[in-house]
This record gives C-alpha cells, sequence and structure tokens, in this order.
C-alpha cells in the first residue's frame, strides 16, 4: 500500500495495545550523535511505497489434533499444512495464501519449525523470563527481558526466514531422505523489533581467541536442548543484521515462534535463529549441541541413509554444517491444478513468484523460461525491502528502523512476467530460475542428499492440455498430500533423476542418473481399484474381519492372523486404524512385499482425512483406567529416572497415569515404545518387554542395551541411542500388549489365544532377550505351587554382559529342585566357572536333548504333558538353535520365538 512512514492511526493504536511495556523511545545514551539529531529534528514526512504488516486475527480455538499432545492449550490457524503428523507442530501455508498475504506475512501463516512440545510461557512470567550470556566473556551477564527492554535500543527490520528443508518433497519423491516433506511454503518475511546481539555481546566482551556464539533454547527434546552456533564476528557485525527479536509485525511474538524471545538471523536458514532462547554461550569452537550435528547439514550427495547411520564422521565434518541460504525461487501462479481457459482467453496470463538469496546476497536476476532452459527471458522484480531504506530513520512497531546505510538484502522479493497464452498453449511447462549478485545461479538438476535440505534446483511445473483449457501442475504438494507432476512421472515408471525430468526429450538419449532411485517396495495390488469409505472400515474393526490402513490404503488381516509372527493381537489391535506408523517403522521389504495380496483398496481423501482427525482425539482421563496400556491407542508416558546398569544397559523408569495403576501386560508379552527421529520426524518403534512384576503400580521398568556405534562403525542403535540421550521429564509413547505367548500359571499359557498345558520350559536367550524369558521365570518360580520345571541357558560373551544375572540367580536360589539356570560365555574370564562357547550344536545336545525332557505322550503316565522351548536373542542365535533343535528331535510346534 502506498503510506507514510509515520504511522498510521490504525497502527498507531496497534501499537499503544502491544507495546505498552517499551520505553517511548530508547535510553538517550544509546543513540548515536546522527541518531540524535535525526530523531530531534526529524525529516520531513516523505511518501513511501512500504509494506506494512498485513491483517492478522489470532485464533482462539485449539485444534482437535493438538488436545491430546503438550501442545493442547495453544490456538492454531487451521488453515496451516501439518508435516509431520499431530505433534511436534511443523507446517507451512498454502503456496497461494502465502503469496497473497504479500511481503509480509501474517503470524497465523507464517510457516512454523519445532522439534517437540512448545514451551508454555505465560503472559504475567515475560517481564521475568531470564538468559545469560556465559563462556568466553570478561564479564558473564543475566538479564531479564524487562532489562533488554529497558537497557538497550530496539531496533525493527524486515527479515525473512526459511526452512533448511524448504521444496525437501522433491527429493523425497526422488529418492527418500531422513527428513519430512516440506513444500514450496517454508519461507515467511515479518518486521522483527528487538535488540542487536553484537549490542550484547560487545557488553560481555568476549576474550580472545573466542570465535563462535552458540545459543540454546528452553524447549526440551530427546537429545537435550534444541542449541547451534553462529560465528561471532557475524554476530558482532551490524551489517548482518543478528538481533534477539520479542516482536513479530508489532506484537508479541506467538508461542509457536519463540515467545517471549528468540534469535533471528537473517540471510541463513532458519534453523539458526533460535526460539524460547535461554543461554548465549561464546566458544572457541561450533556448538556441540545434537542438533547442530545432526541437523542442518548437506552431506555429500553420494552418502546414503545407511552409511550416514554407520559412519559419524560425517556430520560433526563442520564443512558440511549450512548457515547462508542458497539462491532459490518458486512459481506462485498459475498455481498447482489452476486452470486456464482457451475458449476466450485474455492475451496475457501474468506468472508470478518469490525468489530470495543469502547471506545477505541480493537476487539480481529471475528469468523464465518456456523451452526447457534453450532460452530465457527476464522476469520483473519488486524489491520491497529497499522501500524501508528508503524511509530513514524512523520509528515502526516499536523499534528504530534505520536501514539506510545496510547494503544487505536479507529479504525475498516477488517477480512476475506476462506470458502470451498463445505461446502457453503450445509448451509443455514453465521454468524459473534466480541468480544473485554474486552470480550464484539456481543448478539445472537437484543435489541430493541424506537430510534433503537446501534444494534449490530450477523449479518447473508443467502444462497439460486439456481441450479448452490449460491446466497447470507443481512438482509436489507438501506433506502427505497427494499431487504434482513428480509424482505422476514416477507412477509411471519415469525416471527423475534422468536428467530430463522424468521424461525423454525429442529421442535424445538420457543422460547418466544424478542420483541412484530408490528401489521402493511396491505395496498395492495390481488392478485393484476399489475406494473404501469409514463407514466400510468401520465395519471391520473386529477380530472377525480385521481391516487396517497402510499409506492411505487399506488390507484385510484376516488371512494372516494364524501366522503372523507378534501374534493375532497385533492384527486386532490395528483393525479399523491407520497403522502406518508402526508397519513402516517395524517390518522388513518382504515383509512389504507380502502386502499386494492382501491390498483390498485406497481410503478415499476425505475418509482419510476423518481417520487422521479420530486417531487425534483425545485419550480417558488418567482416572479412568485401572490399567494403562491401550492395543488400538498409543498413550504418553513420562520419563521419571534412568539407571546405568553397565556401559552399555540402562534401566529406565516411566511413570504411568496414576499411583494405583498397573501397566495391564499379560506375561509373557511385549509393548510398543515409540520415538520420533528429532530431525526426519519418522517414527521410530521397537518392543520391549519390561522387568518390573506386572503388579507394579504407577510405574514400568524397562531394561535397555543401548547399541553405540562400534570402531568398526556398524550402525548404532536409532531407538536405544535417542533413549540414551533422552532427558527426564520428556514423554515417550507406549502401545500394547502385543505378543502370540502368554503365560496363565501353573503351567497353562496360551499361543495365539489357544491353550496349551505344560509340563516345564526349556528357556534360551542371550543379551537382552533375557527380559521376556525373565518375566515368564520369575512368574513360574515365585509362586510356591507352580510345579512348572524350567531350564535356562543363557549366552553372552563376557561375564559383565549377563542381564539381570543377580535377579535371575535370587529366583532360582532354594529352587534348584525345579529350575537349572546355565550360563555360557564366549570370551570368558580365567576366573570364570560357568559354561564355555555359543548357543550351539554341543551344548544344545548336551542340555536340551529330546530325550530328557517330557513329550505330550507322557501325560498318559501321570506327567504334566509336554515341554516347550521358548527362545529370545539375534536373529543368527533363533535361525541356529531352531535347527539343532529340530534336529534333536523337537517338534516344530514345541519351538516358540519371542
Amino acid at each position: 500500500m502506498s503510506t507514510t512512514i509515520a504511522p498510521t492511526q490504525e497502527e498507531t493504536k496497534q501499537l499503544r495495545r502491544v507495546s505498552a511495556d517499551l520505553p517511548p523511545t530508547p535510553p538517550e545514551s544509546e543513540h548515536s550523535d546522527n541518531e540524535k539529531a535525526e530523531l530531534e529534528n526529524p525529516s520531513p514526512v516523505v511518501e513511501v511505497d512500504i509494506a506494512l504488516p498485513p491483517p492478522s486475527t489470532p485464533p482462539t480455538q485449539v485444534l482437535e489434533p493438538d488436545k491430546k499432545t503438550p501442545d493442547s492449550w495453544l490456538p492454531r490457524d487451521p488453515r496451516l499444512i501439518r508435516l509431520t503428523g499431530v505433534h511436534p507442530f511443523n507446517s507451512e501455508a498454502p503456496l497461494s495464501d502465502l503469496y497473497s498475504e504479500g511481503f509480509l506475512t501474517s503470524p497465523e501463516l507464517f510457516y512454523v519449525r519445532n522439534h517437540g512440545h512448545v514451551p508454555e510461557v505465560k503472559d504475567e512470567e515475560i517481564p521475568d523470563w531470564e538468559f545469560t550470556i556465559e563462556g568466553m566473556v570478561e564479564h558473564p551477564i543475566k538479564l531479564t527481558f524487562r532489562g533488554l527492554l529497558e537497557q538497550y535500543e530496539q531496533k525493527t527490520y524486515p527479515i525473512t526466514l526459511v526452512c533448511a528443508g524448504n521444496r525437501r518433497k522433491e527429493q523425497n519423491v526422488v529418492k527418500k531422505t531422513k527428513g519430512f516433506s516440506w513444500g514450496a511454503a517454508g519461507v515467511s518475511t515479518a518486521l522483527f523489533t528487538g535488540v542487536q546481539l553484537g549490542d550484547l555481546l560487545r557488553k560481555a566482551k568476549p576474550k580472545r581467541g573466542a570465535r563462535y556464539v552458540c545459543m540454546e533454547g528452553a524447549d526440551k527434546l530427546p537429545n537435550g536442548y534444541y542449541g547451534t552456533s553462529v560465528k561471532l564476528n557475524w554476530a558482532l557485525d551490524p551489517n548482518r543484521g543478528m538481533m534477539l527479536a520479542h516482536r513479530m509485525n508489532g506484537e508479541m511474538l506467538r508461542p509457536d515462534h519463540g515467545k517471549p524471545l528468540r534469535a533471528v538471523i537473517p540471510g541463513q536458514i532458519g534453523g539458526r535463529s533460535v526460539k524460547w532462547l535461554k543461554r548465549l554461550i561464546i566458544t572457541a569452537e561450533p556448538s556441540d549441541n545434537w542438533y547442530h550435528i545432526y541437523d542442518n547439514r548437506v552431506l555429500p550427495t553420494m552418502i546414503s541413509p545407511e552409511e550416514s547411520a554407520n559412519n559419524p564422521k560425517w556430520w560433526v565434518d563442520e564443512r558440511y554444517a549450512i548457515y547462508d541460504l542458497s539462491t532459490n525461487s518458486a512459481i506462485a501462479y498459475p498455481a498447482h491444478e489452476e486452470k486456464l481457459c482457451l475458449a476466450d482467453p485474455p492475451p496475457e496470463y501474468r506468472a508470478k513468484g518469490y525468489a530470495y538469496g543469502g547471506g545477505g546476497r541480493r537476487i539480481t536476476r529471475v528469468e523464465i523460461s518456456l523451452d526447457k532452459g534453450k532460452s530465457w527471458r527476464l522476469a520483473n522484480i519488486d524489491y520491497a525491502e529497499d522501500r524501508y531504506r528508503e524511509a530513514g530513520l524512523k520509528q515502526l512497531c516499536g523499534g528504530t528502523l534505520d536501514m539506510e546505510e545496510r547494503e544487505a538484502s536479507f529479504c525475498w522479493c516477488f517477480w512476475n512476467l506476462d506470458l502470451a497464452v498463445s505461446e502457453l498453449s503450445t509448451v509443455d511447462d514453465i521454468f524459473v530460475r534466480a541468480m544473485d549478485e554474486s552470480m550464484n545461479v539456481q543448478p539445472r538438476d537437484m543435489y541430493w542428499s541424506v537430510l534433503g535440505m537446501m534444494n534449490n534446483p530450477w523449479y518447473r511445473i508443467t502444462i497439460a492440455h486439456e481441450g479448452d483449457y490449460l491446466r497447470f501442475e507443481h512438482p509436489t504438494q507438501p506433506a502427505l498430500i497427494p499431487g504434482g507432476w513428480m509424482e505422476r512421472v514416477k507412477k509411471a515408471g519415469g525416471n527423475l533423476a534422468n536428467g530430463y525430468w522424468g521424461e525423454k526429450i525429442g529421442g535424445e538419449e538420457t543422460s547418466e542418473s544424478v542420483v541412484e532411485v530408490a528401489r521402493e517396495v511396491v505395496m498395492v495390488g495390481e488392478g485393484v481399484k476399489n475406494i473404501i469409505t469409514i463407514d466400510e472400515l468401520r465395519q471391520h474393526d473386529k477380530e472377525d474381519a480385521p481391516w487396517f490402513v497402510v499409506n492411505g490404503e487399506v488390507y484385510d488381516g484376516t488371512p494372516f492372523i494364524e501366522g503372523h509372527p507378534g501374534g493375532a493381537t497385533s492384527i486386532f489391535s490395528a483393525a479399523g486404524l491407520d497403522s502406518t506408523d508402526e508397519f513402516m517403522a517395524i517390518h522388513s521389504d518382504t515383509a512389504k512385499s507380502m502386502m499386494q495380496t492382501y491390498h483390498i483398496g485406497t481410503l478415499d481423501t476425505a475418509s482419510l482425512a476423518a481417520l487422521t482427525n479420530d486417531d487425534a482425539s483425545p485419550t480417558t482421563t488418567p482416572t479412568e483406567t485401572p490399567t494403562f496400556l491401550s492395543p488400538r491407542t498409543w498413550k504418553k508416558s513420562l520419563l521419571k529416572s534412568k539407571r546405568t546398569i553397565s556401559s552399555d544397559t540402562r534401566i529406565f523408569t516411566f511413570a504411568l497415569d496414576h499411583r494405583t495403576q498397573t501397566l495391564g501386560l499379560p506375561v509373557g508379552q511385549h509393548l510398543m515404545l515409540r520415538l520420533r527421529d528429532p530431525v526426519s520426524r519418522e517414527a521410530i518403534i521397537r518392543s520391549y518387554t519390561p522387568i518390573s512384576p506386572v503388579t507394579a503400580e504407577g510405574h514400568v521398568d524397562i531394561l535397555i542395551k543401548v547399541y553405540f556405534p562400534t570402531a568398526s562403525q556398524q550402525q548404532g542403535g536409532k531407538l536405544s541411542l535417542a533413549l540414551d540421550s533422552l532427558p527426564l521429564g520428556h514423554t515417550v509413547e507406549f502401545k500394547g500388549p502385543i505378543g502370540k505367548f502368554e503365560y496363565l500359571g501353573f503351567g497353562r499359557c496360551a499361543v495365539n489365544g489357544r491353550e496349551r498345558c505344560v509340563g516345564g520350559f526349556v528357556m534360551i536367550c542371550a543379551g537382552s532377550g533375557v527380559t521376556p524369558i525373565y518375566q515368564v521365570l520369575r512368574s513360574v518360580l515365585q509362586n510356591k505351587e507352580d510345579a512348572t520345571g524350567c531350564v535356562l541357558i543363557n549366552g553372552n560373551r563376557k561375564e559383565e554382559d549377563i542381564l539381570c544375572k543377580a535377579e535371575l540367580d535370587a529366583l532360582v536360589l532354594g529352587r534348584e529342585e525345579r529350575c537349572k539356570a546355565l550360563y555360557t560365555l564366549t570370551r570368558p574370564s580365567a576366573a570364570w566357572r560357568g559354561l564355555h562357547g555359543r548357543i550351539a550344536g554341543p551344548l544344545l545336545t548336551e542340555h536340551c536333548s529330546r530325550d530328557a525332557f517330557p513329550t505330550p505322550a507322557d501325560a498318559e503316565e501321570g506327567r504334566k504333558g509336554g515341554t516347550m522351548v521358548l527362545i529370545c536373542g539375534p536373529a543368527a542365535l533363533e535361525k541356529s538353535v531352531k535347527k539343532e533343535l529340530l534336529s534333536l528331535g523337537w517338534a516344530e510346534e514345541d519351538l516358540l520365538f519371542f
């Protein structure tokens, strides 16, 4: 809009409302002589065409998906597209809505990147919010929010923030990265008000040798508090524009955007702008924060997800850390699926979009091609940021606007170009690319990397010629929203990395693939076109004919109820639900390929949305249920304590909903534990058996072996490493029970619901496989009336590797006539007096001969019927033990693998 730089009447009202706690002018001593002269003798009011914030209406309703999350107190705008499911909240606006708001973005549509729950800070707590400046400084500072307002000059700057994952969905379609699927709207611009970071750091006086400013927020996450770093000399440079901001478009920061205080680092990726700021630590080295190391990096394109997981050297190499944004652009109009009528068309169509650079570099040209890059034409560029420079030294949104002498460009620009409709009707696509003042130009082809960050190849939309219409198609749609020419080409068998966007051009030979195309397991049946509604799905949420959903496709679980390795309860608990997280996280490619057989149709879009909302509905209140676990709903549990048992083993204690509640886990069954990868937000799910008694109230203890990366660069355990870093007070999610075996007592057990009576158990385990064995053994031996016999064979490398040994020995002590416990080691010490070697043929022949144990036929002679072998350990152990036991005469139905 065209307006004077002096605040309008409406803006003055707004500033009075939101700036009551700000001093009317900065402290006089903080102004330079030139600034004081300008403020005392203001220049004549000049008509300047600057952008003021768009209308803003703060949301007042908590959305249904948020009600059962830690963010249940926080209202949000329903237009935002959720990128990581229900929680944590990561979102972008529809691209058309974002562009249409103009140069400045409202807080409602400003993109959100959260790694966990949002810290709740009440308004009355804000004046006393504290943060520190510490580390290599001569004068450490502890400052309150009130002190920040009273002691330092407040500045206002327009700044564009961009998530490093912007446009990542395009990379994920080519080959799955470890990051979630941003569209092209992971970018937003606002007027930020706060204190220049350099003013604070100079008062603290960094010591000689200090090179970095490490920042840490208040958001507590599985791997500690979120933190990162920037170079100290950048932070001290006023031309870099770094600030600690407390206002956005003239109003207090919203909770999702860092209320009450955040860092804003112009020209760099959004991940450097730490929200809910609590600490600034001046150091000689870059941050050692987990999120600085394992997030916001572009690893070399040849590094696969497997290699990045196996070899930590890639993550600690600071050369791959991202700071400045890359040059990028996108087309907003034509919008995705927009149609242009050719029956009576306008002579021209105005294509429009955005572009931005990094590190303060100005975008100097935006170019459009209608012939796949053979020729280009210049677009018009609107530099709205320049109008703020021309405005001079003025008060705006509670701070001083002083950009006259700043050359750096920290905002996006909008471009447009009129294209003849007659020409559009003869071409197949529109490309855009941008160049900055360093002649950095967007590349033609994608640079794929394991985290999917900084994606900036030419932005392409395709044109479909459909009779009297042209239909425009963007490359992708964000999150799990289907659509886009990339998905269409890939489904048709095209190689998106062939150098021609998956299409062969004019008979030319395709070039070598830029990126190896991921092998995707086909899980849908050929020719299955059935569309299924949520009402039909809900008719099959029972045990007699369970249907479940994976990635929007519906499967009939009835045929594999009997043979499922996890037992029938795994199928029943998924009936009528979206089981994508559990299925994709747990099952192998082999299991996934089998799903074609059971595929019966596709859930329609409205039903999928309804199913998602159902999954997000609030759970029952803690006092309503005597047991904690639910087979159909993930339940949150808080980590109370963490006890180290050995160098790689921990006991984690989690709180249940209330003090008298029991877990609700039958003896011999397991629960599923779910965390989300802090970077990719993909679900990490594993099954565990607690070591606490099934009668324990108010808590559950789980013994977990932590699989660290080894010297030979073997992959560490994704979930166990995340749990090991999990701070106390954080939550995980549980679901269950699962498993096909249950011990009922007195030799009675159930396998897939069918009861069986045995006279004894042979229990074979290794490593952490002892936990389900321990659970069953304890149930047998602690009941004096239970005469079931047991033989335990427990294999490990060294004596210190034997988990629960003291507990096992205590159970057996005094019950030797009912139970024999044998331990065997492959790397024993000289003092070891137990068995030596692996659990293999010779050992099993000596201690597990079939003739030495009762068989079902023995029941006729008055002996309790049969013996069952329970086995739990690594896959290689289970395979070899099965082979040996079958050769010793054991029947396959007598062997049960946990």
